[in-house]
């Protein structure tokens, strides 16, 4: 059988596509039930990282709706120049994970996926578990930890060492809301019939409840 002469590029196209996704409807972005039901992409994408990198589903997906609200595209808000004039956006982050430009390319080098692309679902969500990989390596903090998870996230590694989040009482209430969702998301994907998840020990102190420090739970 002799393929068209343009269907090497039909299948290029496809590869490109895949992992790209509509972004969810806003009514599904409080259960990851539906969220999963709305398009499979989360929730394979989801489960590999947790697989391969130890962060759960439920964290991983907490994370990205507190970033982009699983929007492809979303970036920081521009500020004008006396209302009319475009300046700089405040930072490089962008798509799902909001991952900044420098990070982007440590989380490339180390995994040698130097196609990967912010915009992508499957690239994203990765970069979300090797993120928290290095959280876990390089400050010990346990890949079901969200609130701290979501602070190291935010800080950087040497932030976090350095605690510069003690100076920052908006961003803890973030992680609180943060662990809250992850929370909420373990809790659904226990009743909704996930085939995929599984419950994992977790040597965190509290078990399958708010790690976060008094009074944020």
């Amino acid at each position: 059988m002799v393929l068209p002469r343009y269907s090497k590029w039909i299948f290029i196209f496809i590869g490109f596509l895949g992992g790209c996704s509509s972004t969810p409807p806003k009514d599904t972005h409080d259960n990851i039930c539906y969220l999963f039901e709305h398009d499979s992409d989360w929730e394979d994408a989801a489960y590999d990282a947790e697989k391969k990198w130890g962060t759960p589903a439920y964290i991983s997906m907490a994370f990205i709706h507190q970033e982009s609200r699983f929007s492809h595209d979303a970036k920081p808000e521009r500020d004008y120049f006396l209302g009319i004039i475009p300046l700089p956006r405040r930072s490089s982050s962008y798509g799902y994970s909001q991952a900044q430009d420098p990070v982007w390319y440590d989380y490339q080098k180390d995994t040698g996926n130097w196609s990967a692309r912010r915009s992508n679902i499957d690239d994203s969500v990765d970069f979300i578990g090797w993120y928290n990989y290095q959280s876990y390596k390089r400050n010990g903090i346990s890949r079901h930890d969200t609130f701290n998870l979501y602070l190291a996230y935010h800080e950087g590694q040497g932030g976090f060492a350095r605690k510069t989040y003690n100076n920052k009482p908006w961003l803890k209430k973030v992680a609180y809301k943060v662990t809250q969702r992850s929370i909420r998301y373990k809790k659904q994907l226990r009743q909704c019939g996930n085939s995929h998840y599984t419950p994992t020990k977790s040597k965190s102190n509290q078990p399958g409840n708010c790690n976060a420090p008094w009074p944020f739970c």
